[in-house]
């Protein structure tokens, strides 16, 4: 297996890929873990009507727009992407509820 090195220090697509391949690892990782906020969500809410909250949807998104800003990331590829994760999250936070009931 290659060694991981930072994006600035690739010389060859192997390399590339093989660190894209290791941000995708992590990536998943982080998703578990966020995915399991939502189970901890579902247990928490007393109803199944409060697991849809636009209000904290609207700054999840808003909040990843902003850090990407500061990392000099497209900000509008960022609101789509963190649409999409949260109305999903969403669906799984509401699949959890239901489970529970």
């Amino acid at each position: 297996m290659h060694d991981i090195r930072d994006p600035e220090a690739c010389q060859t697509m192997t390399e590339v890929r093989a660190g894209v391949d290791a941000v995708d690892r992590a990536l998943v990782a982080l998703l578990h873990r966020r995915f399991g906020y939502m189970d901890a969500a579902s247990r928490i809410k007393p109803e199944r009507d409060l697991v849809r909250d636009e209000d904290r949807k609207a700054q999840v998104i808003a909040n990843a727009v902003a850090e990407a800003a500061k990392a000099g990331l497209p900000e509008a590829a960022i609101a789509e992407m963190w649409e999409r994760l949260v109305e999903a999250s969403i669906a799984y936070e509401l699949e959890a509820f239901d489970r529970r009931r």
